[in-house]
């Protein structure tokens, strides 16, 4: 049969520890990874939407600026008279310099007549003067006189100066077309706009996707166009990297703006995440491993202790005590196991008591079944019945067979009536002996005759009797009442012998209340110690005499049936 391994204490409280200690940890490292992923793509996707929505507000603001004030300059009263008269053009300048100065996308101003000279400008034109492309826009403004022209467009002015978006507007009167004023956007102060402190791409395109301004060139393609690679999840491919994209079409306006943030920043959180949980876990798993030992001997500490004790008690230790103060159940268990340890001493010793007392008492049995006087008494009268009563010499020899059949039995428990005839037996020989000079009366309670009693219990104390009563008298009456009480068998022996004073009293109830006895009063109190040894406390013998009266034994006993219970 293969031996079964057990774990002990110690070891598996330190494992339950490190159980319960690393599935809650490892379930807060997994919610905590989850939560920084989902925080991660929350945070890319808002930054960058946060991003498009503040740029696209500034931008809006630009735009709405740039488109009023090209309407109101283009019907100005003063732009008309300059235009028309080539006079006052400091009105016109000083117009243009009161609002360029308070914008936050600086511009270039041009007025050009319809022959496309330019009338007035605030940098040199002379960039522009053989410029198909200016040519074009002109010419495209010419075409739609009545609306106003927005599109995105580059220029190159000196000091490396570049201009990304036009505003034009024809400049009408009695509706004749007079010429036409343009405001030319400066990139750099479009580009510092866009540029977002939390934030990586920001791009400003038009309807075309065509980039007016971008915080980064890698978003350039062809013919300065933003056409964006895209990956089967959606993500933008951009510089090996990965980008989350959001656009944002700012209303009423043929521009989007555009914002990227790279999942490289995310990864790299998810890296910083990782490392970190790697060193809580290795920093955690060491905690746990000096919290469980510590925890595990603390608590093992007592199941030591009862071990200990255990083995010395299995040893014939009886004095291995445990020391326990925890203040838990182990404690507990500790004064338990200490009580249980008195009681069992106690029992030890009342048992050691119980059977040196049996061996008394069978050795006093032995003495008295073949006491020589007592055999002497009975043959001596069965010698004088044989020569004047035959019939009493035969019932003397019969009554005294039945008296050392029954005392020379093993049997340590019988039932009442069974004993109750052999005092019969006894007081019977005992009344042919003294003939009228003993008197005897037998009261025994019906419901008792079944109960089982130690055998020869009222002997030794109806022995007393005969013995102590013929001292001061020729006559003795011995009276045996046995009944219930309180759920306790009552057996009393009466006797109206010379009784004993105060004094003798109550040292012969000092000498049952003893622990041992080197007194000539052996029988009462080898028959009082066994009642308490089996009984308890609350049975053995109680005296009560009075000098001249008489003496009563009354023995107390529990009211049991069963012989098990003796």
């Amino acid at each position: 049969m293969e031996h079964k391994k057990y774990r002990n204490f110690k070891e598996s409280t330190r494992h339950l520890f490190r159980i319960y200690t690393i599935i809650p940890f490892a379930v807060l490292m997994i919610l905590f990874l989850v939560f920084t992923i989902i925080n991660g793509r929350m945070n890319l996707t808002q930054k960058t939407t946060e991003a498009a929505q503040s740029i696209s507000q500034s931008m809006a603001e630009v735009y709405q600026q740039y488109y009023n004030e090209i309407n109101r300059m283009a019907a100005s009263p003063a732009v008309t008279n300059y235009v028309n008269s080539h006079l006052g053009s400091d009105k016109v300048y000083s117009e243009f310099y009161d609002f360029n100065n308070h914008q936050k996308v600086k511009s270039i101003f041009h007025i050009v007549s319809t022959g496309g000279i330019f009338l007035a400008s605030s940098a040199p034109p002379e960039v522009l003067s053989s410029n198909f492309a200016f040519s074009n826009l002109i010419n495209r403004i010419h075409q739609r006189p009545q609306d106003t022209l927005s599109e995105m467009n580059s220029f190159r002015y000196s000091h490396d100066r570049d201009t990304s978006y036009t505003f034009g507007k024809a400049i009408i009167k009695n509706g004749q077309t007079l010429g036409y004023i343009i405001y030319q956007l400066y990139e750099s102060d479009i580009q510092k706009i866009i540029f977002e402190q939390n934030n990586e791409i920001a791009m400003i395109t038009d309807q075309h996707n065509t980039i007016i301004a971008t915080t980064s060139n890698a978003t350039k393609g062809v013919l300065n166009k933003f056409s964006p690679t895209f990956d089967n999840q959606g993500h933008v491919l951009l510089n090996n990297g990965k980008y989350y994209m959001y656009t944002k079409r700012i209303p009423d306006t043929p521009i989007q703006v555009v914002t990227l943030n790279s999942y490289k920043s995310e990864q790299y959180t998810y890296y910083t995440v990782s490392v970190f949980v790697l060193a809580a876990s290795v920093l955690l798993w060491i905690m746990i491993q000096i919290m469980s030992h510590k925890m595990s001997t603390r608590n093992s500490e007592s199941i030591d202790k009862l071990i200990h004790a255990l083995a010395q008690l299995r040893e014939g230790n009886f004095n291995g005590y445990v020391d326990i103060q925890t203040n838990d159940e182990f404690e507990i268990l500790g004064d338990e196991y200490n009580v249980m340890l008195d009681r069992l001493k106690d029992l030890m010793e009342k048992n050691k008591e119980l059977s040196e007392l049996s061996t008394i008492i069978e050795v006093k049995q032995l003495q008295s079944q073949f006491h020589p006087h007592f055999m002497f008494n009975v043959l001596e009268t069965l010698r004088y019945a044989i020569k004047i009563d035959a019939n009493q010499a035969q019932d003397i020899v019969m009554i005294l067979s039945r008296l050392l059949r029954y005392s020379i039995g093993h049997d340590r428990s019988v039932q009442l009536q069974d004993d109750m005839n052999y005092v019969q037996d006894y007081l019977k020989l005992q009344h042919i002996r003294f003939n009228e000079r003993l008197e005897y009366r037998i009261s025994v309670a019906e419901e008792t005759q079944e109960v089982y009693v130690p055998k020869l219990l009222l002997q030794p104390i109806i022995e007393n009797a005969i013995k102590y009563g013929y001292q001061h008298q020729s006559k003795v009456l011995i009276e045996i009442r046995i009944y219930t009480s309180a759920g306790k068998l009552i057996l009393e022996v009466h006797d109206n012998g010379h009784g004993m004073n105060e004094e003798t009293l109550q040292q012969v109830n000092q000498i049952l209340q003893s622990q041992s006895n080197t007194t000539k009063h052996i029988g009462l109190y080898n028959v009082h110690r066994r009642l308490v040894l089996l009984y308890g406390e609350q049975s053995g013998i109680h005296i009560d005499s009075t000098q001249g009266k008489g003496t009563c034994v009354t023995l107390t006993i529990p009211y049991e049936w069963g012989e098990n219970d003796v």
